[in-house]
């Protein structure tokens, strides 16, 4: 048997590398040419995969050659009836669509879109905007309250110490609530329980050195740095901690110096408490206000002088019962601020007045004794 020389012309199919620019046959659209190789999967990297538009032979359309992606696919209303067609024009999206009618949205529940927001009036502009006074004060009913706790201070501050810390532990519980509704800032249960527990921490600091007025100082530097460190661990925005930490310094600041009444002679509270009990509801009266602003200073200084008589203060307890009438109308006056609602009457309203007096009542006191 001969041996038959390799033709150069045919080259081995076994070994040569598959060429797809060669002399392979071209794929037509749509499908892939593959031929036997060993590996199977070698053979799948040179099929060629038609990316594009095919043609239905019967209506000539363009038809597409992949499913549609659900997520920028446009969907169009369409009725059993009546299909839509290929060439329906399509509802414009973006830029060249048309804006939403007043009727669009009414029927839809929402609004016309606005660029400015929907910003909230409070009452106290609207009353500016109306020519009206962003003022309401409390009124005869808190009046009465507020005159009712000063005498229970004026009557405990004659029993004894202890007997004391009953009526001013109630006002420095209502003044660090008052303070914060005051600020719009309800329900804020961990700045009122801070501040009210300042002030019971004062309370202890002035009973344990002897009702030195440094306990106050002292507690008041505690407690804002206390405050602040809370309100730096605070996940609020930088405004809303900003206005807590306000609140709660001053909140925590008042109540604490309500404790002066703890740390006042007997008398001076007693005068003092007496003055403010009798100044806030004739503040209250139906009367202009500087005539009942001067009504209210005479009628306070009327009553130190009559508690100076039983006391060891003489007539001087005029001068002490109108200096705490002064504070005690300032305190009056910032609980009737901006429209305040009915629960600040009754808290602020009535506590403020009180707690603002206490400071002058100490100094008048430790000044005329």
């Amino acid at each position: 048997m001969t041996n038959q020389p390799n033709q150069p012309n045919q080259p081995n199919r076994q070994h040569q590398p598959y060429d797809p620019y060669g002399q392979q046959p071209q794929a037509w659209p749509g499908q892939g040419y593959q031929q036997g190789y060993e590996d199977p999967h070698a053979a799948q990297q040179y099929t060629q995969q038609w990316q594009g538009q095919t043609w239905e032979t019967q209506n000539h359309r363009a038809v597409s050659a992949q499913a549609p992606d659900p997520e920028t696919a446009i969907l169009t209303p369409q009725s059993p009836q009546s299909p839509q067609s290929p060439q329906s024009p399509r509802t414009p999206q973006g830029p060249e669509a048309p804006a939403a009618t007043d009727a669009d949205a009414s029927a839809t529940g929402y609004g016309p879109a606005t660029v400015g927001g929907n910003a909230r009036v409070t009452d106290a502009q609207r009353a500016r905007a109306e020519g009206r006074s962003p003022i309401i004060e409390p009124g005869m009913q808190p009046a009465a309250l507020t005159a009712l706790l000063g005498l229970l201070l004026a009557g405990a501050a004659a029993v004894g110490t202890y007997a004391l810390l009953v009526p001013l532990v109630i006002l420095q519980a209502v003044t660090a609530a008052g303070w914060f509704r005051l600020n719009g800032m309800w329900p804020a249960r961990q700045g009122i329980a801070l501040g009210f527990a300042g002030a019971l921490a004062a309370d202890a600091a002035l009973l344990v050195s002897g009702r030195s007025p440094s306990a106050i100082l002292g507690t008041i530097g505690v407690w804002v740095l206390l405050a602040l460190v809370l309100q730096l661990r605070s996940h609020a925005d930088p405004d809303e901690r900003m206005y807590g930490l306000m609140a709660t310094v001053a909140a925590s600041a008042l109540a604490i110096v309500a404790g002066g009444y703890l740390a006042a002679a007997a008398d001076a509270v007693t005068v003092g408490a007496v003055a403010v009990a009798v100044a806030v509801p004739a503040r209250a009266l139906p009367l202009p206000t500087p005539a009942s602003v001067v009504v209210s200073l005479l009628a306070a200084a009327g009553a130190g002088i009559a508690m100076g008589s039983v006391t060891d203060l003489g007539t001087s307890g005029a001068l002490l019962g109108a200096g705490a009438a002064v504070c005690a109308l300032i305190g009056h006056r910032v609980a009737s601020y901006d429209y305040p609602s009915r629960f600040v009457h009754f808290t602020a309203g009535v506590a403020l007045p009180l707690a603002a007096a206490a400071p002058a009542v100490y100094v008048l006191g430790r000044a005329l004794a």
